[in-house]
């Protein structure tokens, strides 16, 4: 059957008419984008990853006043891990098959990351991680927002070993025992033996999770210390840092003496904690709340009066990090991606979120890479002030791309920069 030239144009007009009516009824559909919300609330990573909850939950009201996405309201599906490892798997399981979320924000822990993502590579969803972790990853189904190893870990131990950060020569690497630490642990020893550090100027202890006596443990600091000038690589994870920094304190252990430089402390952590004896002790993030700009301003006046209207616990004294904003920057992408890809479904949005960028409270605009699922971050060492507060003493001059395979793992050379 042959077509003349008006049924032709006819039957084109029809085809761009429906092209138009789905996106045109994605916008105009007033049901809810559901997005999980999968941090634990109790347990020993409570204190770390509530905070992310209420950030995630602020960033979702912030949307939503803005006309949500493609013209849809975001609604929060908010469920508690409770800071067991298998437990996050069944969770995400119930998130993505039972709630129908479209995406979700969550995990804090290398372990519990480790445990969803054989559900979300089985399942094809998508997953936003907002914490520095020890890189070797690279998967399809996750975005990174936190730091990798280059991102943190290693100019954090190169300032140490440098004039400014006290020309450290001994280092005692002491951490949480599971993946995060244990390879970053093996990434710093590969990069201190490049640097010319022998193996009798490492020290290397692990504490399980929960861990509350370190008097021992500080006292062996104290010995090591002895034999050089020391410093302390702190991977410590969740409530076991406030026993760390209250034995440090009693000890009289200070930083002019042993600096401790932390990978998972940072304002949240130190507000259980008399910080006055741990001034100038130091921590390495891609964001501080002490950072003067416009943007962190904003974010900050927004947490905290998101805290009184909803009376979060402490809310007069609630504080901001490097996490809740990696938190705020992936909510953010992953709505400019959707509105990209004008869809919300997994593989259009995956395929959208490389490039997109954002001005973000570290001071800087920081981008989602087009390869490798991982954030361009800047980095900054910031040392403990007596309110808890951190004092930038050094950074990069812009954000830095992340190489999740580190150069210092024998074999990386050969992996592919982009998720197989």
């Amino acid at each position: 059957m042959s077509m003349n030239r008006r049924q032709l144009l006819q039957a084109s007009g029809a085809v761009a008419l429906s092209c138009t009516s789905i996106s045109t009824a994605f916008s105009q559909s007033k049901t809810p984008i559901k997005v999980g919300i999968l941090h634990s609330l109790s347990g020993t990573m409570a204190i770390s990853e509530t905070a992310l909850k209420d950030t995630a939950l602020m960033t979702i009201d912030q949307i939503n006043a803005k006309g949500g996405v493609m013209g849809r309201p975001l609604e929060a599906v908010v469920v508690d891990p409770a800071s067991n490892w298998p437990l996050f798997a069944e969770k995400a399981r119930q998130l993505i098959t039972q709630d129908k979320v479209a995406v979700v924000f969550g995990c804090w822990t290398s372990v519990s990351r480790k445990s969803v993502l054989p559900v979300f590579k089985e399942l094809n969803h998508l997953l936003f991680y907002p914490v520095q972790y020890e890189g070797e990853e690279l998967e399809k189904n996750v975005f990174y927002t936190g730091a990798a190893p280059n991102q943190q870990a290693i100019p954090a131990t190169e300032y140490l070993m440098s004039k400014d950060g006290g020309a450290a020569k001994r280092f005692f690497l002491l951490g949480t025992d599971y993946v995060y630490p244990r390879t970053t642990n093996k990434i710093l020893r590969a990069f201190l033996k490049s640097k010319g550090v022998s193996e009798k100027d490492i020290e290397e202890i692990y504490t399980p999770f929960g861990h509350s006596d370190y008097q021992t443990i500080v006292s062996d600091v104290k010995k090591f210390a002895g034999g050089g000038k020391t410093c302390v690589i702190s991977t410590i994870n969740g409530d076991s840092n406030v026993p760390f920094y209250k034995e440090l304190g009693n000890a009289g252990l200070k930083a002019k003496d042993v600096p401790v430089v932390a990978f998972s402390v940072g304002e949240e952590e130190l507000r259980g904690v008399d910080t006055k004896p741990l001034v100038g002790h130091l921590a390495a993030w891609n964001y501080f709340m002490s950072i003067k700009n416009p943007t962190n301003d904003a974010f900050i006046k927004a947490y905290k009066d998101y805290a009184k209207a909803k009376s979060l616990p402490n809310a007069d004294k609630v504080v901001t990090n490097d996490p809740m904003e990696a938190t705020w920057i992936g909510l953010n992408l992953w709505k400019q991606a959707v509105e990209k890809a004008k869809t919300t479904d997994v593989e259009p949005v995956i395929g959208a979120v490389g490039g997109q960028a954002i001005a973000a409270p570290c001071g800087f605009t920081v981008k989602m890479d087009e390869k490798n699922h991982h954030l361009h971050r800047p980095v900054f060492i910031g040392e403990v002030r007596a309110d808890g507060q951190f004092n930038v003493v050094w950074k990069t001059p812009g954000p830095v791309r992340a190489a999740p395979w580190s150069p210092f793992i024998p074999g990386n050379e050969k992996k592919p920069d982009t998720p197989v």
